[in-house]
């Protein structure tokens, strides 16, 4: 059954797609899909449950992504995060870190797809939202045209409503995380023959993606495009998200209301204990190429993380950007 929600996602992203920056994200696009960064289902049990799993109304579209290999912890964790509201739990099956790996879960789960379809399985009999699974074409010396095939039969026997594909392998062994997303080749055709042989199941392609005309052209041949560091260092981009793939109304971006939103954010998150260098964080990349950009990064970088700094160096950053004679498609390019 194809699963019917946008076509357009921000990928999960560890130490990035944080609340802060998916209500940032929220601001520039309504339609996109955000992911929370992947959390392990044995912190959502024994953890701090609010600080893991709260996060902002506006930010919704939400998925939250989940790490683990054990079908009992993974059905808790999406029962205890049912109250959150979310509008998708995803499973990671991609993330190659050692972190991760000494966890027995992410990437090296490729290898145990009848571990996958378990845990598929659990979280599907206790989820009232879409479960779906995020995965690479294979890990190490598989071969994807075998290894992708059964993992996605196993998981939709067991209930999976969409498929994300990482278009690399991982290598489990060697490779650093940041080098898993840049070394191994991308396949993209492997992603388009595997919705060739599923045509009637959602499949999403991630992976290498950098604009929004590649994104459309991978939208000729899947259901989803998935954005990640491309959509995190230059935040612009997703302001052509909603008129290009949603068919909202043409209209230029207002980055003084952008500004005005952020920093009210700003403001409510400094008088709950935290500080400004949180959200600021993620706003750095915004203005890449514009006059001023560099004066941009500069003020968001360093006085944002000084201590009690307040939203008016959001203020202070935006005015360093020169708009005029630029148009919404030279600020997203």
């Amino acid at each position: 059954m194809t699963q019917k929600r946008p076509i357009f996602a921000v990928a999960p992203m560890i130490d990035w797609t944080d609340r802060h920056c998916r209500y940032f994200h929220r601001q520039i696009s309504r339609e996109a899909l955000l992911y929370t960064e992947m959390v392990v289902a044995d912190a959502i049990i024994h953890g701090p449950r609010e600080r893991l799993l709260g996060h902002d109304a506006a930010e919704h579209p939400l998925a939250l992504q989940l790490g683990g290999s054990d079908p009992a912890k993974l059905a808790d964790a999406v029962q205890i995060a049912e109250p959150y509201g979310y509008d998708e739990i995803n499973l990671n099956v991609g993330c190659p870190s050692d972190r991760v790996q000494s966890g027995t879960f992410g990437a090296c789960l490729m290898l145990r797809p009848e571990t996958v379809a378990e845990c598929i399985a659990a979280m599907k009999r206790v989820a009232t939202v879409p479960v779906t699974v995020k995965c690479r074409i294979g890990v190490d010396e598989q071969e994807p045209e075998q290894a992708l095939p059964e993992l996605i039969t196993r998981v939709l026997d067991a209930g999976a409503d969409a498929i994300w594909i990482h278009a690399r392998k991982a290598w489990l062994k060697g490779l650093s995380p940041k080098e898993n997303r840049e070394i191994p080749p991308l396949d993209y055709d492997i992603v388009y023959r595997m919705k060739q042989r599923w045509p009637d199941v959602f499949i999403g392609i991630n992976g290498g993606i950098r604009t929004l005309d590649e994104a459309a052209t991978h939208l000729t041949h899947v259901d989803g495009v998935m954005l990640g560091r491309a959509a995190y260092q230059n935040a612009a981009i997703l302001a052509d998200i909603d008129q290009r793939f949603f068919g909202a109304p043409a209209a230029e971006q207002d980055w003084e209301a952008l500004r005005d939103r952020m920093m009210a954010y700003a403001e409510r998150h400094i008088a709950s204990g935290g500080r400004l260098q949180h959200v600021a964080r993620h706003m750095v990349g915004l203005f890449t190429g514009l006059p001023g950009a560099r004066r941009y990064r500069q003020i968001l970088s360093t006085d944002a993380a000084k201590t009690g700094a307040g939203p008016e160096v959001l203020a202070a950053a935006f005015a360093a950007v020169d708009f005029s004679g630029t148009d919404q498609e030279a600020v997203s390019a």
